[in-house]
């Protein structure tokens, strides 16, 4: 027997999972739009709401990076300032549609019958509006403001959050572990919250990070056309919206707020996307 077969196999090696690049990208463009979520009052040169008619409409330059807008306000300080704005409406619009909506998807899914159908029809009625329509319906009935924004928002995309969680219960419903609880004798609050809800985070996370993009955009738009925030607040769609009448004379109004918009939108699509590549079962590459 030779030395080379008395060496024992050589064991192949673990080769470490990469984080995906679009979730590297992902974290690399929104790390920097956090820490100016959190500090963009501070870090602002200007007050955001700070007028001067004598520097009007002032192009990019060292003493406004971003140039003035037709107040005399500093656009780059109301851009920071409306980062903020525009990530907590995302992200609170968010919370409440997954708050309102994961519960009702348990609900019909493990329900099912009677109570499916009725949870069921009436998110198709909320469904059966666009989005932006359904948010000024909310809206219409008192005066508009930020907050109100937010809740109508979240309100909006209750119904998808709803679809979603009810199929994958209804998927988990098949499932031995749902059975041997049953015949276990647990209650029906435990087995959602304890059995079902654990096992369907990943594909929420997921769609949390979609939901964060739509509310941020249904936002803006809402206040374009004066349903959400109002002035002299800096959200980007309020200042995209006042910039419509100097967009010829001062194109870097509405362009810094858009890009700034843009950057989110694009951000969190490719942390959507990395979290379904990292979160996704199926995917054993690692890439």
């Amino acid at each position: 027997m030779t030395a080379a077969s008395q060496t024992p196999a050589a064991r192949p090696r673990s080769v470490p999972k990469r984080w995906p690049t679009s979730l590297v990208l992902g974290i690399a463009l929104l790390a920097p739009l956090l820490v100016v979520a959190v500090a963009g009052p501070w870090l602002a040169p200007y007050p955001y709401d700070e007028m001067n008619i004598m520097s009007r409409l002032q192009p990019p330059g060292p003493d406004f990076w971003f140039g003035t807008d037709e107040y005399g306000r500093d656009v780059f300080s109301r851009t920071l300032v409306g980062t903020t704005n525009s990530l907590v409406m995302g992200v609170a619009a968010t919370a409440i549609s997954l708050l309102v909506g994961v519960p009702l998807g348990l609900v019909a899914g493990y329900g099912r019958g009677r109570t499916d159908e009725i949870i069921m029809r009436c998110m198709d009625v909320l469904m059966s509006f666009p989005p932006i329509l359904l948010g000024i319906l909310v809206l219409a009935v008192t005066p508009p403001a930020l907050w109100k924004a937010v809740v109508a928002i979240g309100i909006v995309y209750v119904p998808q959050v709803v679809r979603l969680t009810r199929a994958i219960t209804l998927e988990l419903m098949q499932e031995e572990f749902i059975t041997a609880a049953r015949l276990r004798g647990e209650s029906t609050a435990y087995i959602l919250f304890h059995e079902i809800l654990p096992n369907i985070w990943p594909p929420l996370a997921v769609e949390s990070s979609l939901r964060v993009v739509f509310a941020i955009l249904l936002g803006a738009a809402l206040s374009f056309i004066g349903m959400g925030a109002q002035p002299p607040s800096s959200d980007w769609g309020l200042m995209i919206s006042e910039a419509r009448p100097f967009v010829e004379q001062a194109p870097w109004i509405a362009l810094c707020p858009g890009l700034a918009m843009g950057i989110t939108v694009i951000g969190i699509n490719l942390l959507g996307d990395g979290l379904r590549a990292v979160l996704d079962p199926r995917n054993t590459g690692g890439h």
